[in-house]
């Protein structure tokens, strides 16, 4: 069996799973015209999934259903990787094939739905504050997006020291972290800095070390969608 049908099984055998899941008895033929293909075929997945430890019943001229009781237990991920997961959607929206977008999609969409609700508020939160450009290179400049995902849906107020190849010099900051994007060549972080009293831009590969702290700041109530525009308007945030 080459890769593709057996990539085509383990999708319809999952799938099969979640409609055991959902429904209370299922039919073969059911299946097998869901899925396209012959209740012979539906036979064998069936047992695939006994032989895997599904407790499936059988009940005889109506169909197929799970064990009493029997629950898959949800995929449980942690914030670190529901972020990722969310960041890599930003980078797929911007992929030229549709159908390979349209099924990412939808596949994320799966996920958000078994996420806790905290962190699925969270998930929705970082993807409405991610912003992708093109990275032609593809070189690893920084290694603190991960952290300042968490902190910019948990509302973490973080110590950065910054430095400004400007004035050659690092500077201690306190910022609130508000949004990310990439640009050709680096991860930028748009954050309230509490020394320049505005919103500034943080090249990820500058900041020289971070500190999370346990204090907490007020979200704010200008979406990115409004800070961007806003910077169409006037002048753009300034690096800093």
């Amino acid at each position: 069996m080459d890769n593709n049908n057996d990539t085509k099984r383990l999708s319809r055998l999952t799938a099969i799973l979640l409609q055991l899941q959902t429904k209370r008895l299922i039919a073969a033929s059911e299946l097998a015209s869901r899925f396209s293909v012959s209740t012979r075929t539906i036979y064998r997945d069936i047992k695939a999934l006994e032989q895997a430890g599904v407790p499936i019943v059988t009940e005889e001229g109506k169909g197929y259903t799970l064990m009493e009781g029997y629950r898959i237990p949800p995929v449980m991920f942690t914030e670190s990787e529901a972020n990722a997961l969310i960041t890599a959607e930003q980078l797929i929206l911007k992929n030229k094939d549709a159908s390979f977008v349209k099924e990412y999609s939808g596949a994320i969409s799966k996920i958000k739905a078994v996420l806790r609700n905290d962190t699925k508020d969270k998930a929705n939160l970082l993807s409405n504050r991610v912003l992708f450009r093109q990275n032609i290179g593809n070189d690893r400049t920084s290694n603190y997006l991960s952290t300042l995902q968490l902190t910019l849906t948990n509302f973490n107020l973080v110590n950065i020291s910054y430095f400004s190849p400007d004035n050659n010099q690092t500077t201690q900051r306190i910022i609130e972290p508000f949004a990310i994007y990439s640009t050709q060549e680096n991860w930028l972080l748009i954050a309230f800095c509490r020394l320049r009293k505005e919103f500034r831009s943080f090249r990820l590969d500058r900041i020289e070390s971070l500190f999370v702290t346990n204090q907490t700041f007020e979200p704010h109530k200008i979406t990115f969608e409004e800070y961007i525009q806003s910077c169409r308007k006037n002048t753009p945030t300034p690096l800093t």
